[in-house]
């Protein structure tokens, strides 16, 4: 059996004394562990790594995914297709641990990996997988991929996780102070905490949740029908489920359990708590939904150099190694792209997980004033995009392939593929201008300008998630106007795209060519402003203070 030091390798400070189990689909903790998609499993990475360096009392609860999310690959014609491969980590501590979990009325086994905190500087992690010889094949699918496209199977990672995690800490004989839920894709194992306590306020005691998605639509739901098949809610029946949590309808929503099963809850931005509260605040059973802000964790992301001559306030040494840093970018760039950029010209990035409402392609919506701004030898500019798109999200795989073609002709533009940790940040340090347009109010934080932040790229951005908590126009970043006619996406897509090329053809080129003094207080602000406020370090300890307490 695994001791308490066999996990954690440190003695928990004792302000951080609270157990705390925390359950996430996703953990983006290092290049080489590829159990992650998006912001999501960014957030609980750099969640994890700041406390590993507070010596928080946290363990986490994550898959073991074999092909990982996806792997980015070109097809003959340079376009961007989906490649599954088969992922092997020998850094993984085989803790033994067997069990099995109930999966539509069948006993799946269910074994447990260590990730130790020394091996990449992280609190804890532990990493179920179903992708083992005593499972049939369909059993060993389940931690396949990452947000499989099958309902039944996607159903099926919500219950290893949420009950399989349950399970596991039960195996441990660690009975943790709370159980905090990074989304709602664990829900479930509120089903086996009601098994053991039979009551529902002993698990509001235990148990808190973090929503991060701020439209209903994005909010998964499945049929109670379908769920009670699949075995998900443990011992209990559909119409039990009802009656404990005060629902109703046909289709059972992941988040609105959550909340109901939840003593605290909390958005990620000061403006997604204000959406979620007006999404499910009327619900009944539902408690109070605070804020605490995203963040990322400044000693992973952030270039020594470059925030050394910062915090020295050295222009000069600024200037040098943002050339240096951009030319270590353009090597990723000729490589993939066969294009030069110069270190020398304003480089404009646009970069996260792609989706639709992101706008990927908003800097293009009046083609001829993008292709004047990108021909301009007075000011010249250079644009990289790089982002994942969900594999079977068409639009979205559609649009980033249509920017690739868009773009192909010219030397100034390129598209990358490979959008993890390592290429994200190579984005960050070596880009001047980091851009996020995405439709107002969909964004429930967004944590990438933050990073960008501390490493002297300036946001150019709309004021969504956390960027009013953190902006000051012409002073710590560039701010898009916000459309105010928005009876159409159409209007409000021409109105925002016209604000953007405003902002970069009559501020940011001519600064950034002619003013270069300017340019740099604007940097030296933004990296000033954006720790600590927005370091991992602050969420980590704030999520203590708030949520962890009885």
């Amino acid at each position: 059996m695994l001791t308490r030091d066999d996990i954690f390798g440190y003695t928990p400070d004792p302000k951080y004394s609270a157990s705390v189990a925390y359950f996430s689909m996703e953990f983006a903790i290092d290049q080489a562990l590829k159990i992650y998609s998006g912001g999501l499993g960014f957030l609980a990475g750099s969640h994890f790594r700041s406390a590993y360096e507070l010596k928080q009392n946290l363990v986490g609860i994550g898959m073991l995914w074999k092909y990982g999310y996806y792997d980015q690959a070109r097809d003959k014609e340079g376009l961007m297709v989906p490649s599954f491969v088969e992922k092997d980590y020998s850094f993984l501590h085989d803790t033994g641990i067997v069990f099995t979990v109930q999966v539509h009325d069948t006993p799946v086994h269910v074994k447990a990996f260590l990730l130790k905190p020394e091996t990449f500087g992280s609190a804890p992690l532990f990493l179920l997988s179903t992708d083992i010889p005593e499972n049939d094949e369909i059993s060993r699918t389940i931690t396949h991929r990452l947000y499989d496209p099958n309902e039944a199977t996607r159903i099926a990672q919500s219950i290893i996780l949420g009950i399989g995690g349950a399970t596991l800490l039960d195996q441990l004989k660690m009975e943790p102070d709370f159980y905090h839920m990074n989304e709602g894709h664990s829900v479930c194992l509120n089903f086996y905490l009601y098994a053991k306590y039979r009551d529902l306020q002993a698990i509001k005691k235990r148990v808190v949740f973090t929503t991060h998605t701020p439209e209903m639509a994005g909010n998964e739901e499945h049929s109670y029908a379908l769920l009670k098949e699949m075995s998900f809610f443990y011992h209990l029946q559909d119409h039990e489920v009802k009656h404990v949590l005060n629902l109703e309808g046909d289709m059972f929503s992941y988040t609105l359990a959550a909340l109901k099963f939840s003593g605290k809850a909390n958005g990620v931005s000061r403006l997604h708590g204000e959406v979620a509260r007006e999404m499910w605040g009327a619900n009944a059973g539902v408690p109070e939904i605070t804020s605490i802000t995203n963040a990322q964790n400044g000693a992973y992301w952030k270039d020594p150099e470059i925030a050394r001559a910062i915090n020295e306030d050295d222009d000069q040494a600024i200037a040098g190694r943002k050339k240096a840093l951009k030319k270590e970018l353009f090597k990723t760039v000729a490589d993939q792209c066969g294009k030069l950029f110069d270190e020398n010209v304003l480089t404009i990035v646009w970069s996260r997980r792609f989706a639709g409402y992101k706008r990927a392609d908003l800097v293009m919506y009046d083609w001829s004033r993008f292709l004047n701004l990108i021909s301009n030898a007075q000011f010249p500019v250079q644009f990289i995009w790089a982002g994942k798109p969900y594999p079977e999200d068409t639009g979205a795989n559609e649009l980033f392939n249509e920017i690739i073609t868009r773009t192909k002709a010219f030397a100034n533009c390129a598209v990358l593929t490979g959008y993890e940790l390592g290429l994200s940040a190579l984005l960050k340090k070596g880009s001047d201008v980091w851009l996020n347009n995405p439709k107002m109010y969909r964004e429930a934080s967004g944590t990438s300008g933050m990073t960008a932040a501390m490493n002297g790229s300036i946001n150019l951005s709309l004021p969504d998630g956390w960027v009013p908590e953190f902006a000051r126009d012409k002073e710590n970043c560039f701010l898009i106007a916000v459309a105010a006619d928005r009876k159409s996406d159409e209007a409000i897509d021409a109105a925002e795209n016209s604000s953007l090329l405003e902002v970069i053809e009559q501020t940011i080129l001519p600064m950034y060519y002619h003013r270069q003094a300017d340019w740099l207080t604007i940097l030296k602000k933004s990296a000033a402003d954006v720790e600590p406020v927005f370091e991992a370090g602050r969420m980590a300890a704030e999520y203590y203070e708030k949520m962890y307490i009885s």
